[in-house]
């Protein structure tokens, strides 16, 4: 997948988190796991941009790792919201779905730059 590809599916992502939380009750435990999700969700895609900045290689990863944790994060906030019934299985399966294989494109990512990491240090 090209970067530009994922940039966009990622902002696309954010922008379906924030969606389905607006459609949340007013109930506190409602608005306390909105709260959440929208947070991990977004820094899914924030902690990407960030990474475009990065000052090192170290950074770079470490802004990557961030994401990878914010997405683990935000399957426990659909999953919570789907099984408590804040948000309905219709609209939880396809954000968990999506939730899952962005996760699995930036962990394989993170293991693709350890390992050129590694690789690098052993040029001559």
């Amino acid at each position: 997948m090209e970067k530009k590809e994922f940039d966009r599916r990622l902002y696309t992502y954010a922008l379906n988190v924030v969606k389905c939380v607006d459609s949340f009750s007013n109930g506190i435990s409602s608005q306390v796991i909105a709260r959440q999700l929208v947070r991990s969700g977004t820094s899914v895609v924030a902690n990407i941009v960030e990474a475009k900045g990065a000052s090192s290689r170290k950074d770079y990863v470490n802004f990557y790792t961030h994401s990878l944790k914010s997405a683990n994060e935000s399957k426990l906030w659909i999953g919570l919201a789907r099984d408590t019934g804040k948000l309905s299985k219709v609209k939880a399966e396809p954000l968990l779905k999506e939730t899952v294989e962005i996760s699995k494109i930036i962990g394989a990512s993170i293991i693709t730059m350890k390992k050129n990491a590694k690789e690098s240090r052993f040029e001559i």
